[in-house]
């Protein structure tokens, strides 16, 4: 049961006066719970008059002075030339906290992190982290920010955030309010002696931002800040259109390119004709082919097939190799040429091989055409 019931300024009595506005919200991971019943406190920085400086509280599970409370966390406001810190405390309603968005259901407005029920808190498992534990009263609902999301941590002055109590919050200031658990208190005080946590010495990046159990600022299970690289995406980081569709439209396109080119250039390889009359018909089919995006699926391939087989044929195997390559109008007109050469040889007169291959067919000697015989002259010529 808690100890005293303050009002709503005895509660946020402005206890702290500067003239500095605190440093930016670190960007942190929310520890897991440690048991059912156990309440976020989010974490601020608070300020030490003997050291002139900020020091980091970091956040940590808290239980509540009895069911059914809920924790308003403190903030800092621009007032009268200065910044005044008003602190956290109990309620059945969660109230006004300058707008700050301390994030894990606390985005500036009220409370999304959980509610009461029957003497139970059921926790929201979208903004809590609930993993190590097992813990049966949980629902989903997802939280909502208008407003981009930043680390500003203070409300009012230069820079700050521009938010107003609502009527809602200023009825929630009137009723009955109760302070900071014990343990709380001391976690705040375990903070302050800690002088890795003050701003002068982390440059508003605290070693340890929070923990499990309150006024345990040791061990394994404390959280450390994200790193620039691996700081949480705000709601206007969101990826682009272009991004998610990728390259999927560019992609068939250079496969069936692809594909297009290779049955053309399989064939010719393949071909039985001799290398004279396969370069030549894929060279000249090929500026005859259409443009591919024309016509992607033409069965211009499997007729050049045909081609680059039937007009080899024609020619004879000893045919030269002619380079360069003659033009598809150049072919009938070298056939009648090729088609007469086998005519050539008739116009040879035979008789004249077989005169000059037979001995006994010598012409007449110069008695015989005279009209002696050699008989007759043979008895003088003894």
């Amino acid at each position: 049961m808690p100890t005293a019931a303050l009002s709503q300024e005895a509660a946020c009595s402005q206890v702290t006066a500067v003239e500095t506005p605190p440093p930016p919200l670190p960007q942190y991971e929310q520890p897991p719970v440690p048991a059912p019943g156990y309440l976020w406190s989010p974490g601020y920085w608070s300020w030490d008059e003997d050291a002139g400086d900020y020091y980091w509280v970091p956040g940590t599970w808290v239980q509540p002075p009895r069911p059914g409370l809920l924790w308003t966390p403190g903030y800092w406001g621009w007032l009268a030339g200065a910044y005044i810190f008003h602190p956290g405390y109990w309620g059945e309603r969660v109230g006004f906290y300058g707008g700050v968005n301390y994030g894990f259901g606390y985005s500036g407005i009220g409370y999304e992190g959980g509610r009461w029920d029957r003497g139970q808190f059921y926790y929201n498992s979208t903004v809590n982290n609930i993993r190590n534990v097992t813990i049966r009263n949980v629902y989903q609902k997802t939280v909502i920010v208008n407003e981009t999301v930043n680390n500003v941590s203070y409300n009012g002055g230069r820079g700050g955030i521009e938010a107003r109590p609502t009527a809602a919050d200023r009825a929630v200031a009137k009723e009955q309010h109760f302070a900071p658990t014990p343990l709380q208190r001391k976690h705040v005080e375990v903070a302050s002696h800690d002088t890795r946590l003050f701003n002068r010495a982390n440059n508003g990046a605290p070693p340890v931002v929070a923990t499990p159990r309150p006024a345990i600022l040791n061990g394994r299970d404390i959280v450390r800040p994200h790193t620039p690289a691996e700081a949480a995406p705000s709601n206007t980081d969101k990826p682009r259109f272009e991004d998610l569709k990728g390259t999927r439209p560019e992609d068939p396109s250079r496969q069936r390119r692809e594909e297009s080119r290779r049955p053309s250039e399989a064939p010719a390889r393949q071909s039985p004709a001799g290398e004279g009359g396969k370069v030549a018909p894929r060279e000249l089919d090929r500026e005859r082919t259409p443009p591919l995006e024309a016509a992607p699926k033409s069965l211009a391939p499997e007729e050049r097939r045909r081609e680059d087989i039937r007009v080899p044929e024609a020619r004879p195997e000893s045919a030269p190799r002619l380079e360069p390559r003659p033009e598809p109008m150049a072919r009938p007109a070298a056939r009648p040429e090729i088609e007469a050469r086998p005519a050539a040889p008739a116009v040879r007169p035979e008789p004249q091989r077989e005169e000059m291959a037979a001995p006994p067919r010598r012409g007449p000697s110069g008695e015989e055409r005279s009209g002696e015989r050699p008989e007759e002259r043979r008895p003088e010529q003894r």
